[in-house]
């Protein structure tokens, strides 16, 4: 099925698995629906089964939305003690779409539980008390964690009641954008299938002896944490220097903290040197990075923050990010600051998923689960980006009652595209909208983005909203009072604003020609190929001239 056929199926209310192989775009197009309801003002949850995919997708777990945290069963009392809680009450009897991403890692008594708990919220006997419900995921991908001597009969969520009641139209995307390289597209289809050729075996055991060319040592991948652990506290021990270290910063709820905690890849207390292999961990809003962009740190900034050469040959500085768990409200429950980088030398299979690897070295010579093989594979864009270090016979197994499954999804969800055309899907979309209070007046749609706009400039970027009162012409003291920030935080703000912003007039910020000519002086001996020193033209000026004007004479005489 086609990304637009998908989408078209979502907004028209009808309940959903959104499925297809690794790099189809199952969650563009989760996005692009959670944007449609946003923009009409229709309630949505987006939810997903661990802490690590809710965090891509700035949700919550399934488990703390819906109330049932741990729990694989839901009694009546469990649902009397719920309702008194006013934070599980407002949302979920308020909720119209439910979106459950990762759903290949949800236990199927845990989605069960889920189903109850909204019919007993919306007072309806249909299943999840009529919410929509849109499920995506892949179920070649890692498993659900079940209890010893479970099959996979009894975990797999698509053997749930509520699955079944739920009657979901089945939307299986095939077309690819993450691999572009046939021979790496063709085992992974063939390791869906279970049955890997000769020919596609000797081809991935070939790729041993891939010399990976690119200029940061690419990422080990390993099944276990005591390997990762291991590796990257040896190699960043092995670098000269004492390291630096990052605290993450947290507010809210207490126990949401903790999911995040939990769920954050960038660690509560991290440790970088100059030289240590990195790697991002959140998607940057200018799109200068992505989760899974590789780099080494090259240097620190006066205020501490790692700057990071990526391989594509981009300098970046690292700075705090934030995670956030959000309402249905937009309020913030809880958030988590921190430095969105993680030591990369190696990082295990679980937690890559969701990630696009430039290159890595895979050690599956453990692997202890069906689709952590597959997992780890489809990170990749080509075959020669892979090292394999290992493989043993597991790695390339899937869950026989996963392909099974794979096989009728295939057929219903070619029955589901053969049933409805778009024209159709788009007018009942228009009464899926109007049953749940949505806006349907194109003004009124056009109006309500703005708004949302608007609230999103208070989620723009540091630098962003620092030029917003450069604009004003006042004092950068009076900037800094503003925002809660240092002086020379902002004179900091300026060298990279003027350097993105080279239209934006800000000469009224220029220090004085006598300033300008001893800085220039000697900013033009320091090398390029590295970052800035403050503290070099500061100690070769002998403290003659500010830290202030210093960042300032940077911003308006660099290159």
């Amino acid at each position: 099925m086609q990304q637009e056929k998908a989408l078209a199926i979502l907004k028209s209310g009808k309940n959903a698995f959104l499925t297809g192989s690794a790099g189809t775009g199952k969650t563009y197009v989760l996005n692009q629906y959670i944007s449609y309801l946003k923009e009409r003002k229709v309630a949505v949850a987006v939810t997903a089964s661990t802490g690590i995919a809710a965090t891509h997708m700035n949700g919550m777990t399934i488990h703390s939305w819906s109330g049932i945290g741990v729990k694989e069963f839901i009694t009546q009392g469990n649902l009397v003690s719920m309702k008194s809680k006013k934070y599980l009450k407002t949302h979920l009897e308020k909720v119209k779409v439910l979106i459950i991403d990762e759903i290949s890692m949800l236990h199927l008594n845990q989605l069960n539980a889920v189903d109850v708990v909204l019919r007993y919220f919306k007072d309806d006997l249909l299943p999840f008390g009529g919410v929509q419900i849109v499920l995506c995921g892949d179920f070649f991908q890692l498993p659900p964690i079940g209890h010893q001597g479970e099959t996979s009969k009894e975990k797999f969520a698509f053997m749930s009641q509520a699955w079944v009641k739920a009657n979901l139209s089945v939307c299986y995307l095939t077309e690819q954008y993450r691999q572009n390289d046939n021979d790496l597209n063709l085992i992974l289809n063939e390791i869906r299938t279970g049955e890997i050729s000769k020919k596609s075996f000797k081809t991935l055991q070939s790729a041993s002896s891939n010399k990976l060319e690119t200029e940061v040592e690419p990422t080990k991948l390993y099944t276990h944490n005591y390997d990762v652990d291991r590796i990257n506290a040896e190699h960043l021990s092995k670098l000269p220097g004492a390291p630096k270290n990052f605290k993450a910063k947290t507010s809210g709820n207490k126990k949401l903290i903790e999911t995040l905690k939990n769920s954050v890849l960038a660690g509560e207390h991290l440790a970088f040197k100059i030289g240590a292999k990195v790697m991002f961990v959140k998607n940057d809003k200018e799109k200068r990075y992505v989760n899974g962009s590789l780099g080494k740190v090259i240097g620190f900034n006066d205020e501490g923050i790692p700057s990071v050469k990526l391989l594509d040959g981009k300098t970046i500085y690292a700075e705090k990010e934030n995670w956030s768990i959000i309402d249905d409200n937009g309020k913030t429950l809880a958030s988590y600051n921190q430095i969105p980088l993680r030591l990369a030398w190696a990082i295990t299979v679980h937690k890559c998923q969701g990630m696009t690897l430039d290159a890595a070295e895979i050690d599956l010579s453990k692997t202890f689960e069906t689709g952590q093989g597959y997992v780890a594979l489809s990170r990749l864009k080509k075959l020669e980006n892979l090292q394999l270090l290992g493989l043993n016979e597991m790695a390339l197994r899937v869950d026989k009652l996963a392909h099974k499954a794979d096989l009728r999804f295939q057929e219903l969800s070619a029955d589901v595209d053969n049933e409805f055309k778009l024209e159709e899907l788009e007018l009942i979309a228009k009464v899926f909208l109007r049953d749940n209070g949505g806006l349907v007046d194109k003004k009124e749609i056009t109006k309500h983005k703005n708004k949302l706009k608007e609230k999103e400039r208070g989620k723009l970027s540091t630098y962003e909203v620092t030029l917003m009162h450069l604009k004003q012409k006042v004092s950068l003291k009076e900037i800094g009072e503003a925002r809660g920030l240092t002086t020379g935080t902002i004179a900091g703000h300026l060298i990279k604003i003027i350097k993105d912003n080279p239209d934006e007039d800000l000469n009224y910020y220029k220090p004085k020609n006598a300033i300008l000519k001893k800085v220039k002086a000697v900013y033009d001996e320091q090398p390029k190929s590295a970052p800035i020193s403050l503290n070099a033209i500061y100690g070769k000026l002998g403290g003659k001239v500010s830290y202030d004007d210093i960042k300032l004479a940077v911003a308006f005489i660099q290159d």
